[in-house]
């Protein structure tokens, strides 16, 4: 094949990390032997409008515009000779490369300040222990903040740092908005954004273009750049694919988007990439595509002849991050919620541990949709396989595994198999919270470097939990979540109101669940949403089980994913937002535990139907339980050294034996008689993380049993038995 493919993410996503579908792609590419190259497209406008240069242009605007702007406009405008003056060593230090400057940014006088600034009081409140390059980016953020302020007032009301005409995109039943807005004169970011284009198709001159379009907000952009290719580039083929088409134009049916585009993929986007530069290659029909819209003679058609099987999730293909300049990114921290700073901090390889969601029956979710229903985990060794390669291309040791829900089965198996390779690696994911996270396997996680879980709590009442059918119950995720935070993992919850038939006690009640997790130390951050109905969701399919009216259900000629809806026998949920937000901002700050939840909100609520002590009752167990039968035996530190000595009692000599643990928290001693001593320390040698497989205990006590050496129930909870647990012998 003679192909070349532009793989572009368009404006925008992430400021610190590259959206992983470009380099999932082009390492299926690799194994096709297909040349491809793959832009940020997002990250080049960002460093054209955040340079001297781009804000020279930025800030030549009409001078009735600016006439008519907002006070704090007129501010940054009469202060753009500072920001033009200052940004290029700002973007340094954001991409790490400028240090130093750390120190007099944090200064009163270095930075020009407008209203982003305004909020330093609770600056100084929410980062008064965080080190002085923490503090420094934080501040530039909010210069940034404050130039993209200006940008949205005077330059382009469609502009955001992670998306652009997001509210265009966004539930966009018919094409008419977006479509005129397509055929408008281009602004000036837009022009940035084309201007680059052009480099890039200059340079690489491929044939095909290919758009992967993750969310709404990347999907005017997206078509922007495909209208530039229709116009001055029409031999190169253009293709769109990504989340939003799977979502939201499975159903599509409006041909006037083939007037920027030539086909549009739907689900992984691997084999029918494949099959489309086959077909353009005279190797393949038209009518073997594989999940494609096109426009055939003014009518959109979807073709899916192709006999091709998607890829397995076992493949050995790893993601090529290549192209992709790690230091480019820019390192910012937004706001204090620690979750959401470590999603915009510090540059993260984005991996995915299997394809679908191993649960798969979350009621709000898409589950009808591949990529929830086709479950298919890797295999520890092949994830780890994948981190090893990606990280000799980026450099960086951070890894984000961007799972719907990642399989707690594996995140055991990588765990070991990290361990086992001494991959000194950083790493976070999400989850659910299931009791299969019990305290020994978070101690596992976080010996192998996992430092942040986020999870779906979601409601937190068990009426509506069952109603979801989330298959957990609040007392149990407050008992995982105790565990991840007993092992030093930082716990994030997304916290869902509005469900259908959600009461307003029902809320109340969950705004009180949520304030005692926080109050008992149990969840560090976490995230209010109000429930949006999809049409691929249980409740979007049955929305009669679920008592939800919708509204014009459909199907309109562009997006059919969110459904409007009323809910006859839920609360007025839009009412809560605003006092829900509130809350937990002060929660996460250890701040208002002690107010009545009256004092969030504006308008009478019902007292909650909650204990007090709800959540810490929910967390009194015995201190110890014996280990299921065939459960997994680990250690995670040294071997032990073995000492061997004489003790003398009442004349009779007992050959004793000192176990010497060297663990990287300190040093530590057991004695005992030495036969049980001699018997540890084969069993911590066969119990070792580095081992291929580990003992189970049935496997464990019918030893103890053969080697003679008593009742194994007394020696398990004996002080001996226990201070192995606390060394780092694991029930997993």
């Amino acid at each position: 094949m003679k192909s070349k493919v532009l793989l572009i993410t368009p404006p925008f996503t992430q400021l610190n990390t590259p959206y992983p579908a470009t380099p999932y792609l082009k390492g299926y590419l690799n194994t096709q032997h297909i040349s491809s190259f793959q832009l940020d497209l997002g990250l080049d406008v960002i460093l054209t409008i955040f340079s001297s240069k781009g804000l020279k242009q930025i800030f030549k605007i009409d001078p009735e515009i600016l006439s008519n702007a907002s006070e704090n406009s007129q501010r940054i405008y009469a202060l753009r000779h500072e920001y033009i003056n200052l940004i290029d060593d700002l973007i340094l230090f954001l991409q790490g490369s400028n240090d130093m400057l750390a120190h007099r940014i944090c200064s009163d006088w270095f930075l020009p300040r407008a209203s982003r600034f305004d909020q330093l009081e609770d600056l100084e409140w929410n980062f008064g222990n965080m080190g002085i390059r923490d503090k420094a980016r934080h501040l530039t953020t909010l210069l940034l903040e404050d130039i993209s302020d200006f940008i949205v007032e005077c330059i382009d009301p469609h502009f955001g740092f992670s998306r652009y005409a997001e509210r265009l995109s966004s539930s966009a039943l018919i094409f008419d908005n977006i479509y005129n807005a397509l055929l408008t004169d281009e602004s000036l970011i837009v022009q940035f954004q084309l201007a680059i284009l052009e480099d890039y198709l200059n340079r690489e001159k491929p044939d095909m273009i290919a758009l992967s379009i993750p969310f709404p907000g990347n999907l005017f952009s997206a078509l922007k750049c495909g209208q530039y290719i229709k116009k001055y580039h029409p031999h190169i083929t253009v293709c769109f694919g990504g989340g939003y088409a799977n979502t939201e134009l499975r159903s599509l049916c409006d041909p006037r988007i083939f007037e920027f585009v030539d086909y549009i993929t739907l689900d992984d986007g691997e084999i029918p990439l494949l099959n489309l530069i086959e077909y353009l290659e005279g190797e393949r029909p038209r009518e073997q595509l594989k999940r494609t819209f096109a426009c055939i003679e003014k009518q959109v058609r979807y073709l899916n002849g192709s006999q091709s099987k998607d890829i397995s999730f076992r493949d050995p293909i790893c993601p090529d991050y290549t192209d992709l300049a790690a230091h480019r990114y820019l390192s910012v921290i937004e706001i204090s919620n620690p979750m959401h700073r470590l999603w915009s901090d510090g540059f993260w390889n984005k991996l995915t541990m299997a394809h679908g969601c191993y649960w798969g029956r979350c009621a709000f979710c898409d589950t009808s949709l591949d990529y929830i229903s086709r479950f298919e985990p890797a295999t520890a060794k092949l994830l780890c396989n994948k981190m090893e390669i990606i990280i000799d291309v980026t450099g960086h040791t951070g890894f984000h595994f961007v799972d719907e829900a990642a399989p707690p089965a594996l995140m055991i198996a990588l765990s070991k198999e990290i361990l086992k390779r001494n991959l000194n690696v950083t790493w976070w994911a999400n989850i659910r919270f299931e009791s299969s996270f019990t305290a020994d396997v978070c101690q596992l996680l976080k010996k192998s470097g996992c430092i942040a879980v986020s999870g779906g709590l979601e409601v937190a009442s068990d009426r509506i939990l069952s109603l979801i059918n989330k298959g957990v119950s609040v007392e149990k995720v407050a008992k995982v979540c105790k565990n991840f935070t007993d092992a030093g993992i930082l716990t994030h919850a997304y916290l869902m109101y509005g469900f259908p038939t959600q009461t307003v006690q029902e809320t109340i009640n969950s705004l009180e669940v949520v304030k005692q997790l926080f109050e008992n130390q149990i969840v560090h951050s976490g995230f209010w949403h109000q429930f949006a109905l999809t049409a691929h969701s249980p409740v979007g399919k049955n929305p009669d089980r679920f008592n939800v009216k919708i509204k014009d259900a459909g199907p309109h000629p562009f997006a059919n994913n969110d459904l409007e809806h009323s809910d006859p026998t839920g609360a007025p949920h839009y009412k809560f937002s605003d006092g829900l937000k509130k809350s937990l901002y002060n929660y996460m700050h250890d701040v208002g535990f002690d107010l009545p939840l009256q004092r969030w909100f504006d308008f009478k609520i019902p007292s909650p139907q909650i204990s007090y002590d709800f959540i810490y009752q929910s967390l009194q167990e015995p201190a110890h339980q014996v280990p299921l039968p065939n459960s997994k035996l680990v250690w995670l530190e040294n071997i032990p050294e073995l000492r061997f000595y004489d003790k003398k009692k009442k004349g009779k000599n007992t050959q004793m034996g000192e176990l010497t643990f060297y663990m990287k928290q300190g040093t530590a001693q057991l004695k005992m008689k030495a036969t049980l001593a001699i018997w540890i320390k084969e069993l911590l040698q066969r119990c070792s993380v580095k081992h291929f497989t580990q003992p189970t205990f049935n496997q464990t006590r019918d030893s103890f049993k053969e080697n003679n050496l008593g009742d194994f129930n007394v020696f398990w909870q004996s002080y001996n038995g226990q201070e192995l647990h606390q060394f780092g012998l694991l029930n997993i």
